[in-house]
């Protein structure tokens, strides 16, 4: 990374990515403000611990990243949380269970239907609509009102087809 510093007493730094960069693919680049505890990628301020960047610029300017984590993260606070006892959970049969005061009944309504072609959730809108067209046309002769088995020119398409291969 390529740390430029914008500002000592502000504690602000601009942090460019050079490394796995693809081709043709601009270099990412990044503000950090150490004195407000802010970086353009959003993870220090959501963590409450450095990321990458913050890590690059304490590096260009010799400051101590610890100062940079938050309490939360300090074994201290987590010995404190584990310290405190947890209840022993009482043997299972014991346990008061309500009767059940309702029958739940599954709505048929939202079952899917396993069997055949998946329906289209899909919203139509005017990009969906085709123009109508004049019907079906033959394969063959491109007329509208019958198709390629009953047109009329297919027994001499056959007939034309059927000489040329006994040549």
């Amino acid at each position: 990374m390529n740390v430029e510093i914008y500002s000592r007493r502000h504690e602000t730094f601009h942090v460019t990515e050079t490394i796995d960069r693809r081709p043709g693919i601009p270099p990412r680049s990044y503000r950090v403000d150490l004195h407000n505890r802010r970086c353009d990628c959003e993870r220090f301020q959501t963590f409450h611990y450095p990321c990458a960047y913050v890590v690059a610029a304490c590096a260009k300017v010799n400051l101590n990243v610890e100062q940079f984590v938050d309490d939360v993260y300090t074994l201290e606070r987590t010995l404190r949380v584990w310290k405190n006892e947890f209840p022993v959970m009482p043997d299972l049969s014991t346990w008061e269970v309500p009767p059940m005061t309702f029958e739940l009944v599954p709505d048929r309504g939202l079952r899917r239907n396993p069997r055949g072609r998946p329906q289209s959730s899909r919203i139509c809108n005017e990009m969906d609509i085709r123009e109508k067209s004049d019907g079906k046309r033959c394969g063959l002769c491109r007329l509208v009102g019958h198709n390629w088995s009953k047109c009329l020119q297919r027994n001499y398409h056959i007939g034309q087809l059927s000489r040329l291969g006994r040549k």
